[in-house]
């Protein structure tokens, strides 16, 4: 049974996953190596929520028992050494990774469940080092977390059926839609996405259209909430270069080539909203 939860890394989906599950009732550690970095994501989740008071989508008590379940830590051992469920959302990088969880499972309960937020890197890879890989799987959240309602729950090939079905219960109860899959690389919704978000960006490249114009015709003509260049903004085009050259080296498809616009755009520090400029002008909302 999942009590508490122990969320690593304190940035753009680490917050955001902190925040829906003290929302829905969880004590939550907030953990980051950097106390400024722990203090800011608890700031991002304060104001996410004063905006949801404001607008009348979440309530004034709500908002006091989210906060109330909340703590922070940049003390790794004291973050995980209570916790149920410990869920990583640090970059995407393989050897970080497997670090944290060599140093996660030293000082988490022995039945904890082990999760990782990555989009598309190997489970199965990731656990490779672990004494308990039955205990871990990918749980995949979606930017932004409080708003998106999918979480794709990924087994690798030595998870448990316990763990899996407890993970998937753990969904539900945030209010969020699991769908099951198999590890694979980039999952199924990185997999789809990556390779419209790219092929979009070599429609720019082309001048086939404008982005604002492309993102119009698959939100108007397909029903997509958001278009995938304002999408890839918003993931950052420095996390969605990695994916490409990821899905690019282990599917061996061109599809997932990163397009010469992307890599322009990367290494010239144009890496979406958090930067201020991408294929839009975020200007003062970065």
């Amino acid at each position: 049974m999942i009590h508490r939860v122990a969320v690593l890394g304190a940035g753009t989906m680490g917050h955001g996953i902190a925040q829906v599950a003290a929302m829905a009732g969880y004590g939550v550690t907030l953990f980051d190596v950097d106390f400024v970095a722990v203090e800011t994501g608890l700031q991002r989740i304060r104001k996410t929520l004063d905006k949801g008071v404001h607008l009348g989508k979440v309530a004034d008590a709500v908002r006091e028992t989210t906060l109330a379940a909340l703590k922070t830590s940049t003390d790794l051992a004291e973050a995980v050494g209570e916790a149920d469920l410990v869920i990583e959302a640090a970059p995407e990088s393989m050897e970080l990774k497997k670090r944290i969880f060599a140093d996660v499972e030293a000082h988490a309960p022995a039945e904890a469940l082990l999760a990782t937020n990555t989009s598309s890197l190997s489970i199965g890879e990731i656990a490779s080092g672990l004494q308990r890989p039955g205990r871990f799987l990918g749980l995949h959240f979606f930017n932004p977390v409080h708003l998106m309602q999918l979480v794709e729950v990924v087994h690798g090939p030595a998870t448990d059926e316990t763990t899996l079905h407890t993970a998937v219960q753990w969904v539900e109860r945030l209010d969020r839609e699991p769908i099951v899959v198999k590890d694979s690389p980039g999952f199924a919704s990185s997999r789809l996405g990556v390779v419209l978000g790219l092929e979009a960006m070599r429609m720019v490249e082309e001048g086939v259209a404008r982005p604002e114009d492309i993102d119009r015709a698959m939100e108007l003509g397909y029903r997509h909430p958001m278009g995938p260049l304002k999408l890839t903004d918003l993931v950052g085009l420095d996390v969605r270069l990695g994916i490409a050259r990821y899905l690019h080296e282990t599917l061996g498809s061109e599809a997932f080539r990163p397009p010469e616009i992307l890599e322009r755009m990367v290494a010239e520090g144009r890496t979406g909203k958090k930067a201020g400029l991408g294929f839009y002008d975020w200007g003062s909302d970065a």
